[in-house]
């Protein structure tokens, strides 16, 4: 496949949409696949519940630690060539991880799994803006963040259903056939121009620290970890991160998009993106706590939570085609509303309520949360230079990733801060924390209603 200028044929789009859709729901998925097995790894592996947890960790931190310096090699060698070599790493990863029979061999098959997620996420965006014309760009980020949201909510729901007819190795096998699949797709997926400059190691380095310490403090908080070694790891990290920007405001063309920033449009939705996914997992962690603690099984617990990732994948798309013609201010502050409406409903509804009213308010905060994503994905990679394209999506993805991590540390801090109270007074204390949060996103987003000027892609 040539270089393209304005996206594919259209009889090309739909191929090379699959082979990034497979490979981007395996490694969303796998970011949540495993925390539900790990009662069943540590038994078999013989190890304790908190060590059982660097599974999880492993994969996040090496995600988080990474994704702005793949960002940066795609816009130097191409998105494509990153994007392979990452769905590469991960499925060899993949086979490692299916077949380690001891924790620190299954620690080191995640953390190179991660990596390997880590180079698909970070260029996934750009490739869109490839694949589709920039007329279209809306519709194509649209499916996209159906997959992404979508993967990332049913990720326990999948790996119950593999546990039910399989053993925990398999959570990991599933994912080197669709790999092996996926990779032999990447024919279809279009080449992308590149920017000739050297990659800056330095900057890795200090990217990593300070992305890599903060996701570790703040798991630490909210984990019970002692706070002064939390504390310390956070300091160390904002130590760090002042380093890291002020090498790349002396760069001309810094890992950590500086220049970007000074864009309003930018900064306003990789902000909005941060709190919206922070809302997003907080209420993800606290429901099911909530739902069980008002006597629902873990089945009925799944079917409760089912109707957000079903309203995603309904609006998701709709809201994408819409993206390409109506503002993405407009629309990410009605849905990031709606989002902190259906979530103040489901804090404040009966102990007892009804099933079809606790379905009808998550599916109201699921399709909130789906208004607002596909318009902001498209105006922050709009806001971006063509040829930084990989900056723009390492952001994107970089703003999830920390929403998330900083979601879940909330979530553990609020269950930790109301124990005497039980449970359920934690998940709401949580979900009224993410109803704030989506709020906050709600705000944030429009106010870019003001900068309508930046919104052309």
């Amino acid at each position: 496949m040539t270089e393209t200028s304005d996206g594919l044929p259209p009889a090309l789009r739909g191929r090379a949409m699959l082979a990034l859709g497979i490979a981007i729901s395996v490694a969303v998925l796998d970011s949540s696949i495993a925390n539900i097995a790990l009662p069943t790894i540590a038994g078999d592996l013989h190890v304790s519940p908190a060590s059982s947890v660097w599974v999880v960790n492993a994969y996040q931190i090496a995600v988080t630690i990474s994704l702005l310096p793949f960002s940066a090699l795609g816009d130097i060698y191409g998105y494509r060539r990153v994007y392979t070599l990452g769905l590469a790493v991960f499925t060899a990863a993949s086979l490692v991880c299916a077949l380690s029979g001891s924790l620190p061999i299954l620690i080191l098959g995640r953390l190179i799994q991660g990596l390997g997620g880590a180079g698909l996420m970070s260029v996934n965006a750009a490739i869109v803006r490839t694949i589709y014309p920039r007329a279209l760009l809306g519709r194509g980020l649209g499916l996209n963040s159906l997959i992404v949201a979508t993967s990332s909510a049913i990720g326990p729901s999948v790996a119950a259903a593999i546990l039910s007819v399989a053993h925990w190795p398999w959570l990991f096998a599933v994912n080197v056939p669709l790999g092996l699949l996926a990779l032999a797709m990447t024919r279809s997926l279009p080449r992308s121009e590149r920017s000739g400059h050297r990659f800056d190691l330095a900057s890795a380095l200090l990217s990593a620290l300070t992305f890599g310490l903060f996701v570790w403090s703040l798991d630490g908080l909210g984990h019970g970890q002692a706070g002064a070694v939390s504390a310390g790891a956070l300091l160390i990290a904002g130590l760090c991160g002042a380093i890291f920007v002020r090498r790349q405001l002396a760069l001309a063309h810094p890992m950590l998009p500086m220049d970007l920033f000074r864009n309003p449009v930018f900064s306003l939705s990789v902000a909005t993106s941060i709190c919206s996914f922070c809302a997003q997992t907080i209420a993800y962690v606290a429901l099911p706590f909530l739902f069980e603690a008002g006597g629902m099984s873990p089945i009925g617990t799944g079917i409760l939570m089912t109707p957000w990732p079903a309203t995603v994948a309904i609006v998701a798309p709709i809201s994408g085609r819409l993206s390409d013609r109506l503002s993405a201010g407009l629309m990410g502050g009605v849905g990031l509303t709606i989002m902190a409406i259906g979530l103040l409903l489901i804090a404040f509804m009966p102990a007892h309520a009804p099933w079809w009213s606790v379905m009808g308010r998550m599916a109201l905060t699921g399709g909130g949360f789906a208004l607002f994503q596909s318009p902001n994905n498209r105006l922050l990679l709009g806001s971006v230079p063509r040829e930084r394209s990989g900056a723009g999506s390492g952001m994107l993805s970089t703003a999830r990733q920390l929403g998330q991590s900083t979601g879940a540390a909330l979530a553990a801090v609020s269950f930790g801060l109301t124990e005497a109270g039980g449970v359920r007074q934690g998940a709401l204390v949580a979900v009224l924390a993410g109803a704030g949060f989506a709020g906050l996103a709600a705000v944030v987003s429009s106010l870019r209603l003001l900068r309508v000027q930046g919104e052309g892609a």
